[in-house]
């Protein structure tokens, strides 16, 4: 039994959208093209951008450099791998700028997996800088490393603030290593994950102030100037004037919350012009709600319904500090946003048919998917897999839905299968084998879109076995939220 605070309005369609937006999509095959037109531009400019920063160390002497002696050799492949360095940290702060067509065209898993490649290369090349520079300038005044390294610190401009910068940086990727970001809370990693930002606008100007590759050349200064200022113009602008014009524009607020079962709760949440916004069903937005201390803290929370003309929807399981203070918002809270961001939508699909498989509070991007899908009765499948019936979020909604769309809806309830071998299964089904099972399923999923929310332990293993079951790589959408 579900109970509501505030004033629900008319109650959330099971497949009569009453009052739904509908945003128009391109068609799969022009989506595609355009996606990988974009997504060739993206890898064209990071190739070209590479090209230019080793073309102009070239000019500027760097090559020459490297015949004269030991010190003067050690300090050009230094301003080489500094210069890569720089130029791929402007790169992936682009990467998160939250361009929207590049945004839309990658989706979240490729843009982080480019975001991280990035930034640990950046890093890497960061370190051999300044290690290369420090033993190339202390060979060549033939003083000791230690002592060259603090007169760099403290007599050469701007270098104070790349120190600090360093040190900034150095957090960042400390707190981005597997290992660490599993300790941490998502609101403690996003916070920290900020002063990358701030890294690079402090270790960066001692490039434009002492460089003599900036110095010397008005092709470098040209070069480097337009890449910091496209950089610094892309996130100023999707990042912070983007996402404050949409809030002043809409002027979210709370209006219902909305208990859906044990530590589950649905916001209601209304606004002006709700469909200008442009979000499709299966993509999130990062949400702050005003309610007092924590409010600045933005979480990511996937749409469970397709948007109403005046009412966006999101259901939320109690994971940690973030999503469990949101039982207690209160209708009329204000609300900020961020986005829409994501790929997983209806319109990434390329075969007739489809199946949506996902696992617990996972169900809820799919559930809006389900609905949005203009297909026949029979071709589109949806698995909620759940650990016991108090999981099955959204139970009653999504069997409305399967009736009138003609969907077919499976529940897979229990405890996950034990082994040395994760599996996606309950343990009462481990005996078909992952593979078998999906088959099992849907004969032919070999042939179908498989979109995928849950756990990422979990969305791995059914990965595995969707691989097993010949589903090629290309027909599987899945997005994870995490940098």
């Amino acid at each position: 039994m579900s109970s509501t605070t505030g004033a629900l309005p008319e109650a959330w369609p099971g497949g009569s959208p009453a009052g739904r937006t509908v945003t128009p999509s391109p068609s799969p095959v022009r989506r595609a093209g355009r996606d990988r037109l974009v997504a060739d531009l993206v890898s064209g400019v990071v190739a070209a951008s590479l090209t230019v920063v080793v073309v102009l160390w070239f000019a500027g002497g760097g090559l020459t450099d490297l015949t004269i002696a030991t010190g003067p050799a050690l300090t050009s492949l230094g301003r080489l791998t500094g210069l890569v360095s720089a130029d791929l940290l402007l790169l992936q702060v682009l990467a998160i700028a939250r361009v929207p067509v590049v945004e839309r065209a990658l989706g979240q898993d490729q843009l982080a997996r480019w975001h991280r490649v990035l930034g640990f290369t950046s890093f890497s090349l960061l370190l051999g800088h300044v290690v290369l520079v420090t033993v190339g300038y202390a060979a060549t005044t033939r003083t000791g490393v230690l002592a060259q390294l603090w007169d760099l610190v403290w007599t050469y401009p701007g270098m104070l603030l790349a120190t600090a910068g360093t040190a900034a940086l150095v957090m960042v990727v400390a707190t981005s290593v597997r290992a660490a970001r599993r300790r941490l809370r998502y609101e403690s990693w996003h916070l920290l994950h900020l002063y990358a930002y701030l890294g690079v606008g402090l270790a960066l100007p001692h490039q434009l102030w002492t460089g003599s590759d900036f110095v010397a050349s008005p092709a470098a200064r040209a070069y480097w100037w337009t890449l910091y200022l496209a950089t610094l113009g892309a996130v100023v602008a999707f990042r912070v004037a983007l996402p404050a014009y949409r809030n002043l524009r809409h002027r979210l607020v709370v209006r219902a919350v909305v208990d859906e079962a044990p530590g589950v709760v649905s916001l209601h949440v209304g606004g002006r012009d709700l469909a200008r916004m442009g979000a499709r069903p299966g993509q999130y937005f990062v949400w702050r709600f005003l309610d007092g201390p924590g409010w600045s803290r933005g979480n990511p929370y996937s749409l469970s319904a397709p948007v109403r003309r005046d009412l966006l929807r999101v259901t939320v399981k109690d994971l940690g500090d973030g999503s469990r203070r949101l039982a207690d918002v209160r209708p009329g809270t204000r609300v900020l946003v961020e986005g829409p961001y994501g790929a997983l939508t209806a319109d990434r699909r390329t075969r007739p048919r489809v199946t949506l498989i996902g696992a617990g509070i996972g169900i809820t991007p799919l559930r809006a998917i389900a609905e949005d899908l203009d297909l026949p009765p029979g071709d589109v499948t949806l698995v909620h897999r759940a650990g016991d019936d108090s999981d099955l979020v959204l139970r009653a909604e999504t069997e409305e839905l399967a009736r009138v769309r003609g969907i077919r809806l499976m529940h897979l309830v229990g405890p996950r299968a034990a082994g040395a071998t994760p599996s996606w299964l309950p343990a009462h089904l481990a005996h078909l084998g992952d593979a078998e099972a999906l088959r099992r399923i849907a004969p032919d999923i070999a042939r179908q879109d498989v979109f995928v929310c849950g756990p990422d332990c979990w969305m791995a293993a059914l990965e595995q076995a969707l691989a097993a079951a010949g589903v090629p790589r290309s027909q599987v959408h899945i997005e994870h939220f995490s940098w």
